[in-house]
């Protein structure tokens, strides 16, 4: 999903920018919903203010919710059959590779840091590990350490940065009382 809204908004449509996307992707990706309803909301409202987020919110989930409906009348009869069954993992297959396809070009596009990379390589191995040894582990509760660790770091350097700066200011107050008669 992540590469087709990608393509439209930046691509085709150029409604916003590759890297006002890639922020639209990390909120819509952090708050509750499907990432195409809260992207199409933000550039709904991007576009047209209140109405418009709501115009592209409902156009978006109609044609979903009308599918899932349809589907459902008829799944349980329609899983039985072998062919679709087979499907359904050639699916999940390329699923898988769309996912990968996308964050190798959301990584490529993103600005990299020393964090950005430590964080990256224990998400993955933990996340390795936990898949290997068959531990139930809620996606929830991986996003929300995601966003402990990245709050506990943003502040840290933020903090530094105002030492930094209260320490300029004040030698900056010292030369200034130095030069004082």
């Amino acid at each position: 999903m992540i590469s087709l809204l990608q393509n439209e908004l930046v691509g085709k449509k150029k409604w916003i920018e590759e890297e006002e996307f890639l922020n639209v992707v990390a909120v819509a990706e952090s708050t509750p919903g499907p990432i195409a309803i809260n992207c199409a909301t933000y550039v709904g409202h991007k576009l047209l203010g209140f109405w418009g987020s709501l115009i592209a919110t409902i156009a978006i989930a109609i044609p979903s919710f009308v599918i899932i409906y349809l589907i459902s009348l008829f799944l349980d009869e329609v899983m039985k059959i072998e062919l679709v069954q087979k499907a359904f993992k050639g699916i999940k297959a390329a699923v898988a590779v769309l996912i990968i396809a996308a964050g190798i070009r959301m990584l490529k596009k993103s600005k990299k840091s020393i964090f950005m990379w430590v964080l990256f390589v224990l998400t993955f191995a933990a996340l390795t590990l936990l898949n290997l040894f068959s531990v139930s582990f809620s996606a929830i509760y991986a996003i929300l350490c995601g966003a402990v660790i990245g709050l506990c770091f943003y502040s840290a350097i933020s903090l530094i940065k105002k030492k930094k700066k209260g320490q300029s200011d004040s030698d900056a107050v010292k030369e200034s009382e130095d030069d004082i008669p």
